[in-house]
């Protein structure tokens, strides 16, 4: 795909944008004391908070609204920092121009929807906005390219992406996996579309903010989104996952988040062998998912007084997923091996049940 991108305006070159702010805004002492604080490190480009907050449940603190803008106008005019919000339809969009806001941003539960992207592309046309958009929540990419390509028709060219992880099945150290190899499609079929990094989100806690941020900048990010607060653990929303202005400026050091551009371009190898480590992990994840789900099955049996073995079953599983591997590239023989191994492990689950 080629889409006529220009840089985000707010980018500069050779460096990482770097966007930090709290989760929410939740009153205005809150906000100008975290802008201070982030502005005094000397390593943050853009001041972001949450002022309309779509919530899973609707008993959850969802954003304190319109005022929240005259926050952040005021922390820009006492930080000299361009400010950044989450927008989720077309009257937010509105809202925070009229506020001079630098930088919006689509959150993830917006993207699934179509309806309302194209009605936040309509209200920024003829604007010159900069607008990232965030993955979906769910993992598909043809709807995260769908997001873009409504903003870039509406005449928008100062666009990004925001990687910030997928929603998970079952057991993960993550709130969102990464799923790297979908943002890594995104840059070969977008080649000049910036990406940033949204760490806080896919780990959910401070403890993976470093390693995941790492992983981000080895896969050559243009940037990274951390969430800071002045008092993390009595956030109102998201706590476990924002860290100090002080915390995020001993991580930006010790990532050398500017190190060597030229290096990092030309060591191409360790980049496909993180992406490989990356995968990896991945697969063993969803390995250790789908033993769970045998345990499972081996429960249901034991229950119902049925075979562990199921030979009509297994043949149905192996036809299949050969099928599968074929389209895929992959020998006949590999495929086979390799379910006949895990059919194996899964049988031993269920044989301890």
């Amino acid at each position: 795909m080629e889409l006529n991108l220009e840089k985000l305006k707010l980018t500069k070159k050779n460096k990482k944008l770097i966007i930090s702010g709290p989760c929410s805004a939740e009153s205005e002492e809150q906000v100008l004391n975290t802008a201070l604080q982030l502005a005094e490190t000397g390593q943050v480009d853009v001041l972001r908070a949450g002022i309309w907050k779509p919530r899973t449940r609707p008993n959850s603190f969802e954003g304190i609204g319109t005022i929240g803008l005259n926050w952040m106008q005021k922390a820009k005019a006492v930080t000299g920092l361009p400010i950044a919000v989450e927008i989720a339809n077309a009257k937010h969009a509105e809202e925070a121009l009229k506020y001079g806001v630098d930088l919006l941003w689509i959150g993830a539960r917006t993207t699934v929807n179509p309806f309302a992207v194209q009605e936040i592309a309509d209200a920024l046309r003829g604007t010159e906005a900069n607008v990232l958009v965030k993955n979906p929540i769910n993992p598909d990419l043809e709807l995260w390219i769908g997001g873009i390509e409504r903003i870039y028709k509406a005449g928008i060219r100062n666009l990004g992406a925001i990687h910030r992880g997928f929603s998970k099945f079952g057991n993960s150290i993550y709130r969102n996996i990464p799923l790297w190899q979908i943002a890594q499609e995104l840059k070969e079929r977008i080649p000049d579309l910036p990406i940033i990094g949204d760490p806080s989100h896919m780990a959910g806690n401070r403890e993976l903010i470093k390693p995941i941020s790492k992983k981000s900048l080895e896969l050559d990010y243009d940037g990274l989104m951390i969430e800071s607060h002045i008092n993390p653990d009595n956030a109102w929303s998201d706590a476990k996952q924002q860290i100090t202005p002080k915390t995020l400026s001993q991580l930006l050091t010790s990532l050398d988040i500017n190190r060597n551009e030229e290096k990092i371009q030309e060591d191409e190898l360790t980049d496909l062998r993180q992406q490989i480590n990356h995968i990896d992990e991945e697969l063993i994840e969803l390995i250790s998912n789908r033993m769970k789900v045998a345990a499972s099955i081996g429960h249901y049996k034991k229950q119902n007084n049925l075979n562990v073995v199921q030979n009509d079953r297994w043949h149905e599983v192996l036809d299949r997923v050969i099928k599968r591997g074929e389209k895929g590239g992959l020998r006949k023989d590999f495929v086979e091996k390799y379910l006949t191994i895990i059919h194996e492990e899964s049988i031993n689950h269920q044989v301890q049940v």
